[in-house]
């Protein structure tokens, strides 16, 4: 008798769905649908194929049109796919429909980070706080999950218990928020503890978009080994690390990496994360400077730091990570028209970041570890500032006696 053993799960089959709109033109809907497939392959899917549509607004009923959605569905049939994914938040109406008319599982964009947080997720921290982001997604979705208990049409003998029943999963859904954020609330009084015993030192905390190199700067750095991948999310905790340059010790954390089209309350879930940041004293803002959209990406950076750590303003340094996978296309001299950001070449970037940030920014590659030592010296000389500031007494690890003194 043959025994069949599964050795490696297939990846699911998935195609992508996005919108042009008068806020999102082609280009930028074209870079949304290509993170999101970097998403759909981080949470283990397979995207293949694309498919795009101009309109004013999102159809309040199936998101894309009909004669969308009829080519979705055929493409959907003959390919064997199933599983598709839309680049926005579905409404529970849209999500219904749109199952109906496909007959395979639907994601939006936020189901999709949520099962890539879950995925990730080891501590019973991020556990709880990605339990509850979860809950909190699926709460006015229950409507969809009980369509076959639903009242079909009026009359005797057709009042079924679908109500009762969302009304009950609706009681056990906000009894179980109600306990994580219970439970949450302690873990967040533990960690303001933690960071009470953590003495006087300067707190540095390194902020950026996903996938940018934050956890790989946080090894250079601290010479320690936090878990870094080329993919979205790879760090969900809350990471803490002692790190000393030259004779001036400090602490440095590394956080959740932030993301566009990612709703208010799913980073609010990651409280204990944000109080880092809320907490830090300097800001390291790490870039990735190969992306084509790393100026929109410091944007949303930046706005939610605003918005839901109101950050702004604290003292920042930006770090332009990954200039050894930088490329730009040079521009033919008989070419007259103006210049676009893909001719601008990685030092004339330099000089437009470095009079911008008023020497707070620097260029470096944390992978091939090029200008890892000046990036050292900068961070030395910015926490130095806070350090006298804060402590004006000598709290160094040892004294400095080469350096002269004005007598």
């Amino acid at each position: 008798m043959k025994e069949f053993i599964l050795t490696k799960q297939d990846s699911e089959r998935t195609i992508l769905v996005g919108i042009i709109t008068q806020t999102q033109n082609e280009t930028k809907a074209n870079e949304y649908l290509d993170e999101l497939a970097f998403l759909a392959e981080t949470a283990g899917a397979e995207p293949v194929k694309k498919f795009l549509q101009r309109l004013e607004y999102p159809n309040p009923v199936t998101f894309v049109g009909a004669g969308k959605l009829q080519e979705i569905k055929e493409y959907v049939e003959e390919n064997e796919i199933g599983l598709v994914i839309f680049d926005d938040d579905l409404s529970p109406k849209q999500l219904k429909n749109i199952e109906k008319e496909l007959q395979v599982k639907i994601l939006d964009r936020t189901s999709l980070i949520l099962d890539i947080f879950a995925k990730r997720a080891q501590t019973a921290n991020a556990k709880s706080q990605v339990e509850l982001a979860q809950y909190q997604y699926l709460l006015p979705r229950l409507t969809r999950l009980w369509t076959h208990l639903e009242r079909q049409r009026g009359g005797i003998g057709m009042r079924g218990p679908g109500e009762t029943q969302i009304e009950t999963d609706r009681r056990i859904i906000l009894d179980k928020i109600s306990r994580l954020k219970t439970e949450l609330k302690q873990i967040d009084r533990q960690k303001e503890i933690q960071r009470k015993n953590r003495g006087k030192m300067v707190r540095v905390a390194l902020v950026g978009y996903t996938n940018v190199g934050k956890s790989t700067l946080m090894n250079l750095l601290s010479k320690s080994e936090v878990f870094a991948e080329n993919k979205l999310f790879a760090t969900l905790d809350t990471t803490v690390r002692k790190v000393i340059i030259d004779n001036l010790p400090f602490l440095l954390t590394d956080t959740v990496g932030f993301i566009r089209k990612l709703p208010t309350h799913l980073v609010e879930s990651f409280k204990s994360t944000l109080d880092e940041v809320r907490d830090a004293d300097l800001l390291v803002h790490v870039v990735d400077i190969s992306h084509p959209a790393f100026e929109e990406q410091i944007e949303i950076v930046n706005q939610t730091l605003h918005e839901v750590c109101n950050s702004s303003d604290k003292p920042m340094i930006i770090v332009f990570n990954k200039i050894d996978a930088f490329s730009y296309v040079e521009k033919d001299p008989d070419d007259l028209s103006p210049k676009t950001k893909e001719n601008i070449t990685l030092d004339e970037l330099k000089e437009t970041w470095m009079a911008r940030m008023n020497e707070n920014c620097i260029f470096i590659s944390a992978k091939e570890k090029n200008n890892i030592e000046e990036l050292k010296k900068l961070l030395y000389e910015r926490v130095k500032e806070i350090h006298v500031t804060r402590f004006p007494y000598n709290d160094f690890l040892f004294q400095k006696y080469d350096e002269e003194e004005n007598i």
